[in-house]
């Protein structure tokens, strides 16, 4: 009942909230954990946590029968990889990867991959939902590109929230860019490039 009260409440850190006040108000214990553990407070420390997931033998093993982990279900179809080199990766379920190279990265469910693209250390967060061809002809019609990233893309060191639209020809990276810059399409923080949920980057666009 406490660790859902606390959880329903409006903090957010676990060493700067939670358990400092959960030690004032509560009879509280502790003990020594050797598991895995990181601390993902910032936007490297997320950043490198994910892209961990994907190295040959990470620290923290997705894969151990003795600690299984388990994920809510999504009903979906497995991933299609169609003529793309894919090297330390994971891929989430539903994604359509078209003739792409992927190294050291994390993609996420219902994510699509246009052909000629190049991903290198990327956390790509996926979709909520697919597009239907009504959709992506409306989308296209207002001169926007269909959710996911289309042809000829190169991304380097970024996030890419959920539902981002990147279009075709388009560099993403962090190279050349200050330590933490805010940009009209992107923020970069700790040298990661970020590209916030929903944005929509047009073709061509160099970021």
């Amino acid at each position: 009942d406490v660790m859902l009260e606390y959880l329903d409440s409006e903090h957010i850190d676990f060493g700067k909230h939670i358990i400092p006040e959960a030690i004032q108000k509560c009879r509280s214990f502790s003990y020594v954990y050797q598991g895995y553990w990181e601390d993902v407070g910032t936007i490297r420390t997320f950043f490198e946590a994910n892209l961990d997931a994907a190295s040959e033998l990470p620290k923290f093993n997705f894969f151990d029968m003795e600690a299984p982990i388990f994920t809510r279900p999504r009903f979906l179809p497995a991933s299609k990889i169609n003529g793309a080199a894919i090297d330390h990766a994971v891929l989430s379920d539903g994604c359509i990867i078209n003739r792409a190279q992927i190294s050291h990265s994390i993609v996420g469910v219902r994510s699509l991959v246009g052909d000629g693209t190049m991903l290198q250390r990327v956390v790509m967060m996926g979709a909520d939902y697919y597009e239907s061809k009504a959709s992506i002809a409306k989308r296209t019609e207002a001169g926007e590109p269909p959710i996911g990233i289309g042809s000829n893309t190169r991304i380097q060191n970024a996030i890419i929230d959920k539902n981002a639209r990147i279009g075709n020809n388009c560099i993403i990276s962090p190279a050349g860019k200050e330590e933490n810059c805010d940009g009209g399409l992107y923020y970069v923080r700790d040298g990661i490039v970020i590209i916030p949920k929903s944005t929509v980057i047009q073709d061509n666009t160099v970021i």
